[in-house]
């Protein structure tokens, strides 16, 4: 049996990261979503095991403590991991597994040798980015300074990435269709 690749979509908050993996899964046949685990509460329109599997603060914590995660982070005060039989599974079923994991999250599978395929989305500008943050609604102007120093600080820690993109606004089709061919040319070469 063929193990599939996991793809990782990074992006600061508000870069694009579930329009672009939702473009992907269209385009790529035998694909799939991979659902990292979170403490963090839902959202209106959030779907446990869909978006992420939403689990307590407490739960998470017995998972790591069960070493049941391949790797985790908090992000904004809350858990984010890979749970390491989910992601088993995943790669058993799928040609492509995507999934958007920050960047840190992406090191920590670097660093246990978790195979990927990794997927920088930038920002045009800050100014952008700003704005982006902002239109999800919700948030304080205290919560969007700290998503910006999260962001500056992602940026930089996405340069080993192995494919770095402009996600412009209003051209996601072109962002999409250059994932497409970077990702056809990868599965060419294996």
């Amino acid at each position: 049996m063929s193990i599939g690749k996991l793809v990782i979509i990074s992006s600061p908050s508000g870069g694009g990261k579930d329009s672009v993996i939702n473009a992907l899964l269209k385009i790529f046949v035998n694909s799939g979503r991979f659902i990292t685990t979170t403490s963090r509460p839902t959202r209106p329109g959030n779907v446990n095991g869909v978006d992420y599997y939403f689990v307590s603060k407490e739960e998470f914590e017995q998972k790591i403590k069960n070493n049941e995660m391949l790797e985790y982070n908090i992000y904004a005060g809350n858990y984010y991991g890979t749970e390491k039989q989910k992601l088993a599974e995943a790669l058993e079923k799928y040609n492509f597994i995507f999934t958007q994991i920050e960047v840190n999250g992406k090191h920590n599978l670097d660093k246990i040798g978790v195979a990927n395929i990794s997927i920088f989305l930038l920002p045009e500008n800050e100014e952008i980015l700003r704005r982006r943050i902002e239109r999800r609604g919700g948030l304080t102007s205290e919560i969007i300074a700290e998503r910006m120093r999260i962001a500056k600080e992602e940026i930089t820690k996405s340069e080993d990435y192995d494919l770095r993109i402009v996600n412009v606004d209003g051209k996601f089709e072109e962002t999409v269709d250059k994932i497409k061919v970077f990702l056809l040319n990868i599965d060419k070469k294996a």
